[in-house]
Parts: C-alpha cells; structure tokens; sequence
C-alpha cells in the first residue's frame, strides 16, 4: 500500500462505492461513500476485538456495497512524523487487501476523530456515551471525504 498517491494517478472509476476505515485497537468506523457524487456517509462502528470477527463482519460489509475501492485513514502527528497507531493502521489496510482483493488507498486522519467530535456536538449529541457510539464511524466518513475531495481536486 503507497503512503500517498496523488489522486490523479488512483485506478478509479468515476462511479462506485467506497468504503472508508477509522481503524482502532477498540473499534472500526466504517463509512461509505460514492465517486460518483464524492458524498460520504457513516454506516457503522464495528465493536469487536476478535479480527476474525471483525473481518466477517467487513467481508459481509463488503459483499453488501461491492465497493470498488476501500480507504483507510493512516493517523499520523500533526508534523506529519508516525505514532505507535500509524503501523497498526498500514498493516490493516495490508491485510483488507490481502484478504479482499480489492485496492486500498491511505488516506490523512490528522484531526478526524476531532472534527467528528465537534460535528457531533453541534448535531445535538451532547453527552459522551451517545457521541461514543457513533464517533468512529463520524470520523470515518470525515477520512472517506478527504479521500473523494481530494480525488475531485485532482481530476479537475
């Protein structure tokens, strides 16, 4: 999987789903989005610490969005140098591909799970516990629209 490739380059259709990642040690957001029209949209948050049951859980994400590409967010400092999460996350995305065939682009989730946390609240959830349970999915579909920003950006 690149670092980064410039969307121009990306073996993208102009129509097709995608599926994002928020990937955690805890949780999994998951968001879908379209190229078509570069909208995104949360779907779920996966709870489950067994990868074999998170990834029979994707498989079937997969086969209900036949997504045509899958994005993952790739956390890294605000100087852009690695953390401990950043290798967790690659090694992730290595293994959708490897499991799914299908390509998966990296995609920069510096600030995401903030910005999903400011979005929450301002939607009128304001206690913990409810923003908890749908914030990693948020942030997802905060990285899954990078993504198609940045794809519609570059085929401009």
């Amino acid at each position: 999987m690149p670092d980064a490739a410039p969307a121009a380059q990306l073996p993208l259709p102009a129509r097709g789903t995608l599926l994002g990642f928020d990937f955690g040690l805890a949780r999994i957001g998951v968001a879908t989005g379209e190229l078509e029209t570069g909208q995104c949209s949360a779907l779920t948050t996966l709870h489950d610490e067994s990868n074999d049951i998170r990834f029979k859980t994707i498989a079937r994400l997969i086969d209900e969005w036949r997504p045509v590409a899958l994005v993952v967010g790739i956390p890294t400092h605000l100087d852009g140098s690695e953390h401990a999460l950043t290798t967790r996350c690659r090694r992730f995305a290595n293994q959708l591909q490897g499991r799914f065939g299908l390509p998966v682009f990296p995609s920069d989730e510096r600030l995401s799970s903030v910005d999903a946390e400011s979005e929450l609240s301002s939607a009128g959830l304001k206690g913990w516990r409810e923003r908890k349970a749908v914030l990693d999915a948020a942030a997802a579909r905060i990285i899954l629209q990078t993504f198609l920003d940045a794809c519609r950006h570059e085929r401009t």
